[in-house]
């Protein structure tokens, strides 16, 4: 009788036990903060989003780590700093000895999910991504990276014959998100589903036709920070950039239905964001441009909903929050063991409590520019509820207020009445530095050589020569910057 009594003891507990939730993580492409109705964009249309936003968290001082695609995305998957992990330039490849989302779920008992773009292998943009270079991800349909969303390629699992998805490849992997949601739903273990969609990213002429119809370009407006050099290209492309935006909000929504037909809606953390911004002209850089400290490129959208969001469904956080910061907060809701190699922070008690941490500071930056941004600064940059600060191995850079001018058009670098502001602002950028092991800021040559890219002739072919206004920069072979016009 008393070995039934502890019997009935442990089942009781067992049944008990909170239910670990699923995880379904939606990832754009360049798709910048500013650019949805929920946030203040008056043209746009993304009912869809608008509506999700009522019932999560907006953090609205969400910034990408380093505004380009596979910094980015090697900084989510590790919860690390590009400094550490020498991810700091495209197409580069993730080391295997890193360890990544999928890997840690997977070891907690999870079923994970890969789908759409990865642009983390570095074997080329068209091959296979094998499955021992997948960190993890035990479903896959997927490709390194392929824009053309009207035939955008994909590998199933491990058939390493090409596939192509069906029409607007936005709709197809939504479809494919539900396929796998209907049968994975039904398992005994919770899914970490991440979906990564290309769009809103270039080329935006392959937007569809219904939704260009939506945007003509007489009919936008650009923000007083694109100057008039630029306006002409940049309302063109923000025609189709817009149709992307309201496009992939169709497809998002979808998935986001799929979870309420399904049933796992109320058991579900679901994560909407972008890996960057887009410039589209603003502050005379060139439509396509993300790399820059500016909002328009760094500033990212960020909503989090989860199981028993209860009154904080629809609230602002307005507490800054940078990549590193998203693996271990969803490992502490989920009740999984955050892994001591990860760099970011912990923010789920701001997630659940979104009022909290107002002032505190998030890190990004951009340690070697490449391409078209090769001429710019490197730089380091903190973002907080109020403000944006950059410097690099030089010096300050810039300082914006970012309430009375939101456009960022007054550098208040070495105003007066901002000093104090300064300082405060460069102790924090300093303290998160040192506190992953960059005492100092160094120049992109120090992270070139640390990492083994200087040197090799197929970054510098691809990587060491930017153009800019008929402007060519190369790094000659005797280790020195010149330039060619």
């Amino acid at each position: 009788m008393r070995n039934l009594y502890l019997i009935l003891i442990v089942f009781t507990l067992f049944s008990c036990k909170k239910q670990q939730p699923n995880v379904i993580f939606l990832l754009t492409d360049q798709w910048r903060a500013s650019a949805l109705g929920y946030n203040g964009d008056e043209i746009v249309q993304t009912p869809r989003l608008d509506e999700f936003s009522k019932s999560s968290v907006n953090f609205n001082n969400a910034v990408s780590v380093l505004p380009v695609c596979t910094p980015y995305r090697a900084s989510l998957m590790t919860g690390r700093f590009p400094t550490s992990t020498g991810m700091f330039i495209n197409d580069l490849y993730l080391p295997s000895e890193e360890l990544c989302i999928a890997e840690i779920y997977n070891d907690a008992g999870y079923n994970t999910a890969y789908l759409g773009k990865w642009h983390l292998d570095g074997h080329g943009r068209r091959k296979n991504v094998a499955s021992e270079r997948r960190q993890g991800w035990t479903y896959w349909k997927g490709s390194e990276c392929d824009h053309q969303y009207l035939r955008e390629h994909y590998f199933d699992n491990d058939d390493a014959r090409k596939k192509h998805w069906k029409g607007y490849s936005t709709y197809a992997i939504a479809n494919e998100a539900k396929s796998y949601m209907a049968k994975y739903s039904q398992k005994q273990n919770p899914f970490f589903l991440f979906v990564s969609i290309g769009t809103p990213h270039f080329p935006h002429h392959t937007a569809p036709k219904e939704y260009m119809e939506m945007y003509f370009p007489e009919k936008l407006k650009l923000p007083p920070n694109v100057p008039e050099k630029q306006r002409e290209k940049a309302l063109k492309e923000l025609q189709g950039y817009y149709a992307h935006c309201t496009a992939t909000d169709k497809a998002i929504g979808e998935i986001i239905d799929a979870t309420k037909e399904l049933k796992i809606y109320d058991n579900t953390i679901i994560v909407f964001t972008s890996d960057h911004g887009e410039m589209m002209g603003a502050h005379n850089f060139c439509p396509y441009m993300k790399h820059q400290p500016y909002s328009e490129s760094a500033n990212v959208p960020f909503l989090i909903s989860y199981p028993n969001i209860g009154d904080n469904a629809g609230k602002t956080a307005n507490a800054a929050i940078t990549t590193p910061d998203i693996l271990p907060s969803l490992l502490a809701m989920c009740d999984v063991d955050i892994p001591s190699t990860i760099e970011g922070y912990d923010l789920s008690e701001i997630i659940t409590q979104p009022e909290l941490a107002p002032q505190r500071a998030a890190l990004y930056m951009n340690v070697s520019p490449f391409g078209i941004a090769f001429p710019s600064d490197e730089y380091r940059a903190v973002r907080t509820a109020d403000y944006t600060y950059v410097k690099n191995h030089t010096g300050a850079l810039m300082l914006f207020d970012n309430h009375k001018d939101p456009y960022q058009m007054n550098n208040l670098i070495n105003n007066s009445n901002y000093v104090q502001i300064e300082e405060k602002l460069d102790k924090q950028l300093m303290t998160e530095l040192e506190r992953i092991g960059e005492a100092d800021i160094k120049p992109r040559e120090y992270y070139l050589k640390k990492f083994g890219y200087w040197g090799q002739p197929q970054f510098e072919k691809n990587y060491h020569i930017g153009n800019s206004q008929n402007v060519t920069t190369v790094i000659s072979p005797n280790n020195t910057f010149e330039i060619k016009n």
